[in-house]
């Protein structure tokens, strides 16, 4: 279930937001000193580590990293709001006893999915996944976290945001659930910044494989290899698993990062 729109903060809360602000102003001098340049964001750092004193960065990738120090920074002396963080890497095995626990309470691994993923589908354990809070918090860094390319990535966890900086700026679709299919973010200067689900990309595939063979039939010559189209000006680079498209005019328009799972009809090609 999606949580309300707005959640009432904690007079609590409040009181905290105001302490650490204040801390992070007492600390500038000290932060200037050891680091001018960064004094700002030094000296949040350590207003919120004595707000959040459990919390532990160490595992996230260094854009991850980056980007939250950059984001929460912001929040704190621009909008006097807290973001701290409840969990971000997690080891594989301490990811696969969270499955495991919640399949023995949900009673199914799909029931389980929709709270927890297995360490191989877990982006917790990739280092770019991150559970923030307060509530205020999150709300601030759903509004401004595209800055970051940090996103809220489902609909029933308002804390679990994910480092993005494949989506170019544009908020990926987002999902009920963690169980729930993916949906692809392309660059913009392939589709605009749209998200492309991955049955899309599929039909899209298997369309344009069908029209490259017809092509293929009557543009190339019996000399031809299988696999030259011609004048055709796509080109698909074909492995046994994944494949990545490109255009002449549009070198390297889909990364490696996002192949997708070869269909049965780009097989023949192989």
């Amino acid at each position: 279930m999606s949580e309300p729109r707005t959640i009432p903060s904690r007079p609590r809360d409040r009181l905290f937001a105001a302490v650490t602000l204040v801390l992070a102003v007492l600390l500038l001098p000290a932060a200037f000193v050891r680091r001018p340049g960064r004094a700002r964001e030094l000296a949040c750092r350590w207003a919120l580590r004595l707000r959040f004193p459990a919390e532990n960065l160490t595992g996230l990738t260094d854009g991850a990293l980056a980007a939250f120090t950059a984001a929460r920074t912001e929040a704190l002396w621009r909008h006097r709001q807290l973001i701290g963080l409840t969990s971000g890497y997690r080891e594989p095995l301490i990811q696969q006893r969270m499955f495991d626990e919640e399949v023995r309470r949900s009673g199914s691994p799909a029931a389980a999915r929709m709270l927890v993923l297995p360490p191989a589908e877990s982006n917790h354990v990739k280092g770019i996944a991150l559970d923030v809070r307060p509530h205020e918090g999150a709300r601030w860094l759903e509004e401004h976290g595209a800055r970051y390319d940090l996103y809220r990535m489902y609909e029933n966890e308002w804390w679990h945001f994910e480092y993005r900086p494949d989506c170019g700026g544009t908020p990926p679709r987002r999902r009920p659930h963690p169980g729930a299919g993916y949906a692809w973010c392309w660059p913009d200067h392939v589709s605009s910044g749209r998200q492309v689900p991955i049955a899309s990309v599929t039909k899209v595939m298997t369309a344009t494989a069908a029209k490259l063979a017809r092509q293929a039939m009557s543009s190339r010559s019996k000399s031809d290899p299988p696999w030259k189209i011609g004048s055709v000006p796509v080109l698909a680079l074909i492995t046994e698993k994944s494949v990545t498209w490109t255009r002449s005019t549009r070198p390297a328009a889909i990364s490696a990062r996002s192949s997708v799972r070869l269909p049965y009809e780009l097989q023949q090609f192989t």
